[in-house]
């Protein structure tokens, strides 16, 4: 059995890859949500970035996919993708609603303050911002007794996070659970 330390570990995550059934929909979806632009597309693929990767989301397109199974099943749940304040976050959510999107869900996770979005195919995407300084210290907060008792968090009001940040409330202050 090979020796667990000897695990050649990979740099980053490079990309997502979705299989749709309408990749002008999904094109239009991640270019408003992301701010990402297409770098290579064709009628059955499209690659798109919002950096200086050469792509961050695949989409590969074809009418004989099945549809979605409804309700909740076995597989992948979500992608993330990170901000760099609260403020940009909420920025963002302010943008988004404009456009007629909103997040299913908005939840002080603990380690991140996240927003849950669904594409048009039905795949969930978490817009974040991370809570710590450091990727250290969200562990070890990730360690202690109420992330043990709740791992997933709690909801907030993203007009109301909104209202708090305008009145002048401190961002580290307000990425904290209450039940911390």
């Amino acid at each position: 059995m090979p020796n667990p330390h000897d695990t050649i570990r990979p740099m980053r995550l490079a990309h997502v890859v979705f299989r749709t059934r309408q990749l002008d929909s999904m094109i239009a979806w991640y270019e408003a949500v992301l701010g990402s632009h297409v770098v290579f597309r064709n009628d059955h693929i499209a690659f798109l970035t919002y950096d200086d990767e050469h792509h961050r989301i695949a989409l590969i397109a074809s009418p004989q996919l099945a549809e979605r199974p409804s309700g909740v099943a076995v597989g992948f749940y979500h992608a993330a993708f990170a901000y760099a304040s609260l403020v940009a976050l909420m920025d963002n959510y302010t943008r988004l609603k404009r456009l007629g999107i909103e997040p299913w869900r908005s939840i002080l996770h603990g380690p991140t303050v996240s927003q849950y979005y669904r594409d048009p195919d039905g795949n969930d995407i978490e817009l974040q911002v991370d809570a710590f300084d450091t990727a250290q210290a969200a562990t070890d907060w990730m360690r202690g007794e109420a992330f043990r008792r709740d791992p997933i968090g709690v909801l907030f009001d993203p007009e109301r996070m909104i209202a708090r940040l305008a009145s002048g409330e401190p961002e580290d202050r307000l990425m904290r659970r209450p039940d911390a």
